[in-house]
């Protein structure tokens, strides 16, 4: 079995729910990651990428 899982911020739940529901698994959050997500924009002679949101993850490592 594995000793590390990750797991995403779901949309309808925040980072304290999050860390919750990985206590609950057995897990401790040893990472933070932050993935950002764009939007592509397109101009007259450009294509720009703006962020519009983000999605979060926290690396869980299985505590013994």
């Amino acid at each position: 079995m594995s000793k590390k899982k990750q797991f995403e911020v779901l949309q309808n739940e925040t980072i304290s729910d999050c860390l919750t529901r990985m206590e609950k698994e057995g897990y401790r959050p040893v990472r933070r990651i932050e993935k950002p997500i764009f939007k592509e924009v397109v101009t007259d002679k450009d294509t720009e990428y703006e962020p519009i949101s983000r999605i979060i993850v926290f690396e869980g490592q299985k505590i013994e």
